[in-house]
């Protein structure tokens, strides 16, 4: 059986660091607009691509494969600029993701490989062969595909197969909804999805009648809040429990979604996804494994989960009872590392937030840090040993590589009762 690749998503440079810690094969990533992140803060900039390559390659081993999201659809007057970011990109990149023919048009023009994004919905062999007779190395199927029907593409397709094992669905075909831009002008196959989906929602029963010169008049409006009210916010895909169903079915590429979700996040569940495929390849995958990698990727942000539509459609208990995060971990600030002694492997915290005491649970994340886990031991304060750190003072303790400027977040289990009320503290930080 053909190990697939790991495929992380990489919203920043710290993302990215912990994608290639985590043991992720490759990334993806986007370069400002033209993807179906357009958020700012959550893509790099043309000039970060020597950079992204020079990390990828890093460690002399096999590289980390880089792909270029470039998925949104192109309206007229676009393309130069299109065209000027896959002219600058190639040199760094693997392969663009793609769903926009005039942009396969573009990448035909400069000898560019290119993957074919879930946006193009495409969900049975005949469209798989139909785009690689145009050119393109690797389809990601619609989200739609059942298991059955995936193995069934995967065996008459010529190239590689693509799909999503992991992170946040949504209700429309393939991600391709209108809500968004309907409401807010903020189009979802641009990028700027602004979730309405994920939203309360209340039905109005109006009672119309007309007047003598025709006009509409309202005789009642009555308002009844849905419940629950996240009728048309899915659950969250998770397929720890049938990742060597998914490996027999022979998929190329395990994606796992998230670029907009934080550093934690994406070294979780890319580790916990590593180690499921490695333990199927060497045969120690079962339930107890599924159990402790389930545990694991439940610490950070998600929704309830699901097995998406593998099983058959419509999927059963598709949709959501809350809109929050059932993470059973929490990230809350500490501060920023304001210092650190190579020699020594000692940094020095300045404590802004919450306090850091012997025997936290934290986490440093950084750009180049990616994140580090770790328990604080011993804290120093110029020669005398301290219990707690708060707010306005400094210590120093033993730590990993770490860098002036990284982040220092104390790790919080949270209540049950917290999780059974779908909502977390409101001072927490974690979130998308």
């Amino acid at each position: 059986m053909r190990k697939p690749e790991i495929l992380a998503p990489a919203g920043d440079f710290t993302c990215l660091q912990a994608a290639i810690d985590a043991g992720a094969d490759a990334v993806y990533f986007g370069l400002g607009t033209f993807n179906m992140r357009a958020r700012s803060g959550i893509n790099f900039k043309i000039e970060d691509l020597p950079e992204i390559a020079r990390r990828c390659r890093w460690d002399g081993k096999d590289p980390i494969r880089r792909y270029l999201t470039l998925n949104a659809i192109m309206f007229e007057g676009e393309a130069d600029a299109i065209e000027r970011t896959i002219i600058a990109a190639k040199p760094y990149v693997d392969a663009f993701i793609v769903s926009d023919w005039g942009v396969i048009s573009l990448c035909h023009r400069h000898g560019a490989r290119f993957h074919v994004s879930t946006q193009m919905s495409t969900s049975n062999s005949l469209a798989v062969r139909f785009l690689a007779d145009q050119g393109a190395e690797r389809v990601v199927l619609a989200r739609e595909c059942t298991l059955a029907e995936v193995a069934a593409i995967v065996a008459a397709s010529p190239i590689e197969v693509e799909c999503f094992v992991h992170g946040a669905q949504c209700v429309a075909e393939s991600g391709r909804c209108f809500m968004s831009h309907d409401v807010f002008g903020k189009s979802a196959c641009r990028g700027e999805c602004k979730q309405p989906c994920r939203r309360r929602f209340i039905v109005k029963a109006v009672d119309l009648y007309t007047d003598a010169d025709g006009n509409p008049v309202h005789e009642s409006d009555t308002a009844y809040v849905v419940e629950p009210h996240t009728i048309l916010s899915a659950r969250d895909l998770c397929s720890i429990g049938f990742v060597d169903q998914l490996m027999s079915a022979g998929i190329a590429s395990f994606k796992i979604e998230g670029r907009a979700r934080n550093a934690n996040y994406v070294k979780t569940v890319v580790a916990a996804y590593r180690r499921a495929v490695d333990a199927v390849a060497d045969g120690t995958y079962g339930p107890a494994l599924i159990a402790e990698l389930t545990e694991d990727v439940k610490r950070v942000f998600h929704r309830e989960f699901s097995e998406g539509l593998y099983f058959g459609r419509p999927g059963v208990d598709q949709f959501a009872d809350s809109e929050d995060s059932l993470a059973t971990t929490v990230k809350r600030h500490v501060g920023i590392v304001i210092d650190y002694f190579l020699k020594a492997g000692i940094a020095q915290v300045k404590v802004q937030d919450h306090p850091l005491s012997e025997g936290d649970e934290i986490q440093i994340h950084g750009p180049t840090t990616g994140v580090l886990e770790l328990t604080a031991g011993e804290l120093w304060r110029d020669d005398a040993r301290v219990t707690t750190c708060t707010r306005g003072e400094w210590v120093t303790l033993r730590t990993p590589r770490c860098r002036v400027g990284d982040k220092v977040f104390f790790v919080e289990k949270r209540p049950l009762t917290a999780i059974d009320s779908h909502r977390l503290p409101s001072t927490a930080v974690d979130g998308h």
